[in-house]
């Protein structure tokens, strides 16, 4: 299960007292915060920081800020407490989409960064104890696997009948800053402290075009502390819902697992999931949210039931039920054909633009993501999906690495000579670790 507060032995002492304050008073609402942000939080806070992401509005790198530290905190501190520190534009850049579309970010200059995972380890310890088990985005010690494979069990060995898969259509861009800070007060008695978190949901997007506008909702996806307010705004409008709500009027059993804003919910009986399908677009819509209606459905899903044109689609898996080897109605996860397809050009792109790089540096590269994928992808039943990503990632590199030289053409026997002797991996399943239980939710 999600650790409840989500917090190692080396931690902070301050944090360490701050969660075991959340995890047992759960009333308790926390003032002082704000003089929390001081140089040993700022410099605890920077050795989480990601130094190789990009820069912001002032072209500062991690690397350049570096340089002067010690410095450049003990200048942030001052600011901090004679009020004058002032939130930088967002550099706005957008990456394509597997359907076409393009995904916004938000790229927060590196002081602004800095602060914001000091802000971010704050919040951490305050709701990592009252955050729901069906809740896996984001939070230490849990991942997309850990949901995949929550989901996967619960659908085994427990009575579902009935699916809803749903997806809120452009949630980091529709939070409520209003409704936000209204749930950052149920636990935060600190104004100075929500005003930060106020300036970064306000502060001014550049776009690539030199366009400067202010958003009156949303909070950037890329910012560092946009994943735990995330977390906070879904906690309270679905997670605690879904708990306290849905399931009181459920005769029958519930579910909800939730990643991010991606989020499935399974039910017994079709009248009670018929019913969460029906009022689920009003209870988002109360808090300026809304369901995307291609990525949201309802269907019968069920071991008496067994169809392959039955599924559904969740964090790159197609859940289907089947038969097994022994004539047994089994729950199988497939990789999706969509994330087959753009994993496929996605490498396809990458080694189009490195097959200069030097061979074993390249080789290297390629084992990585092969090691990745099967990390992930790998689950028990999903060899076939494996193998057909493996043998095609194989064929695109061979194309790819005869095009290097028309003088030295790379032939088949020398390529799967390589690949033999710098130890390419081959499909490889990943079982879900042991050490790890699976979350009744």
């Amino acid at each position: 299960m999600p650790d409840t507060v989500g917090l190692e032995y080396h931690e902070p002492t301050s944090l360490r007292a701050i969660a075991n304050k959340a995890r047992h008073h759960k009333q308790h609402r926390f003032g002082n915060l704000y003089r929390e942000l001081n140089e040993p939080q700022l410099r605890k806070a920077w050795q989480r920081l990601n130094k190789s992401s990009a820069s912001g509005v002032d072209k500062v790198s991690a690397q350049a800020y570096e340089q002067d530290l010690e410095a450049n905190i003990a200048d942030l501190v001052c600011r901090l407490k004679n009020k004058g520190y002032k939130a930088k534009l967002v550099r706005r850049k957008y990456i394509p989409k597997a359907n076409g579309k393009q995904r916004p970010l938000g790229i927060p200059a590196v002081e602004d960064k800095l602060l914001q995972t000091a802000v971010s380890m704050l919040l951490g310890a305050i709701y990592e104890p009252d955050f729901q088990p069906c809740s896996f985005g984001y939070r230490p010690k849990v991942g997309a696997r850990d949901a995949v494979q929550a989901l996967g069990f619960n659908l085994q060995y427990r009575p579902f009948g009935y699916v809803v898969e749903a997806d809120i259509r452009g949630f980091f861009d529709h939070l409520d800053h209003a409704w936000l800070k209204k749930m950052l007060h149920q636990r935060i008695a600190d104004e100075a402290f929500i005003g930060l978190i106020d300036k970064w949901l306000k502060a001014g997007i550049l776009e690539p075009d030199g366009s400067i506008h202010y958003p009156e909702t949303g909070s950037p996806q890329g910012g560092v502390v946009s994943p735990v307010l995330a977390n906070i705004y879904l906690h309270y409008v679905l997670d605690l819902w879904f708990e306290k709500v849905v399931k009181r009027y459920c005769k029958g059993k519930a579910m909800l697992v939730r990643y991010a804003d991606d989020f499935v919910a399974a039910f017994q009986y079709r009248n009670e999931a018929e019913a969460f399908y029906r009022v689920l677009p009003k209870r988002l819509g109360k808090f300026g949210l809304e369901v995307a209606p291609e990525k949201t459905q309802l269907l019968r899903f069920s071991r008496f039931h067994p169809s392959r044109k039955r599924t559904f689609v969740y964090l790159g898996f197609e859940y289907y039920w089947d038969l097994d080897r022994k004539g047994e109605r089994r729950l199988k996860r497939r990789t999706s054909r969509a994330k087959m397809k753009r994993a496929l050009k996605d490498f396809t792109e990458w080694v189009k633009t490195h097959r200069h790089v030097p061979t074993l540096q390249l080789f290297a590269a390629v084992t990585r993501k092969l090691g990745g994928h099967y990390n992930y992808f790998g689950l028990p039943g999903n060899s076939r999906s494996i193998s057909e990503y493996h043998r095609k990632v194989l064929a695109i590199f061979f194309k790819w690495l005869q095009r290097r030289s028309r003088r030295h053409r790379m032939n088949g026997w020398r390529f799967y000579e390589l690949v033999e002797r710098l130890g390419l991996p081959g499909p490889k399943i990943v079982p879900y670790p042991r050490h790890k239980s699976l979350v009744l939710v």
